[in-house]
Parts: structure tokens; C-alpha cells; sequence
């Protein structure tokens, strides 16, 4: 794998939009941790890492046809830009597979089995806590909900102490 290229392809896919390029990049240094703390196979960390970049290509397109970035949209329009993107830098279709699948479901909080998942939903929150400057009773409930990594519960408890 090489993030970098992803990274710069990602950066190339939402020039101009530095908030956009600063979110993926933070969600994917969180992830990137809490797999590696929780000790993730490298195939599963390889997924979460690409899946952390590439997990909100679908707004661009969200916001030019329904002029929103809702994460329903988000999880129609992602998974196809995806595809191309991946395509194009050789990804093999398995993991291009679960890649947009990830994509597809990332706004999705019920029934996450899979550590891929479960570990890119919370570097998502973590980072959409504070971009969206949820109150702290606002992060407890959502956590309680949502977290159950002990890396990413680690994570939360720092960031947001109360």
C-alpha cells in the first residue's frame, strides 16, 4: 500500500477545499492509531487506512446534486468515486470492494461487527466532535452508543474530558 499516493490523489480530488483535506487526514491519523493499538492484521489496517482517506469522497458530489453533504448522500455518491479512484491507482477489486463498502456505511451505527468498521466510524466521531463542536453531554451520549474500542475510548476520554 501507499497511502501517499492516496493522500495525494485525495488532495488532487478536493483541491481548493482545505477543511474537506484537513478532516480525512485527521480521521486517518486516528485511525491509523487505533488500529495499530488494537492490533489490526496488516490486510485489515491496509482497508481501514484507505477507507479513513477516502471515506468522505462521496460530499463533493452530495453537494453538487442534492446541495447537501448529509451522510445519506454521502454513502450513495461515495462509493463510486471511490471505485475510480482506486481503480486508478491499481487497488486491487477486493479491496476496492470493501473499501466502498466501508464508504457506503460509514454513517450507518447499527449492526458494526468488523473492526475495519467499527475502528473508522470512531476516528470519524472523534474528529466530527470537535469540527462540529458538539457539547460534551452531546459526545457522552453518541459514545456510549457508538464506542467500543479500548484505543478509541482512550482517545475520547482525553479529547474530551468533562
Amino acid at each position: 500500500m501507499d497511502i501517499g499516493k492516496i493522500i495525494n490523489a485525495m488532495i488532487a480530488y478536493y483541491e481548493g477545499d482545505v477543511r474537506r483535506i484537513n478532516h480525512f487526514i485527521k480521521v486517518y491519523g486516528f485511525a491509523k492509531a487505533i488500529g495499530a493499538m488494537e492490533g489490526l492484521d496488516a490486510a485489515t489496517q491496509e482497508i481501514l487506512e484507505i477507507a479513513a482517506v477516502t471515506h468522505d469522497i462521496g460530499i463533493k458530489n452530495s453537494e453538487k446534486k442534492y446541495n447537501s453533504a448529509s451522510g445519506s448522500y454521502q454513502q450513495v455518491e461515495g462509493p463510486p468515486e471511490a471505485q475510480m479512484l482506486l481503480g486508478n491507482l491499481g487497488y486491487s477489486p477486493s479491496v476496492i470492494d470493501r473499501v466502498c463498502w466501508l464508504i457506503a456505511h460509514h454513517h450507518t451505527y447499527d449492526h458494526i461487527t468488523e473492526m475495519d468498521y467499527q475502528i473508522l466510524v470512531e476516528a470519524d466521531f472523534l474528529v466530527n466532535a470537535f469540527e462540529d463542536q458538539l457539547s460534551l453531554t452531546a459526545i457522552q451520549q453518541v459514545a456510549k452508543k457508538i464506542f467500543k474500542t479500548p484505543a478509541g475510548l482512550d482517545f475520547l476520554n482525553k479529547l474530551y474530558r468533562g
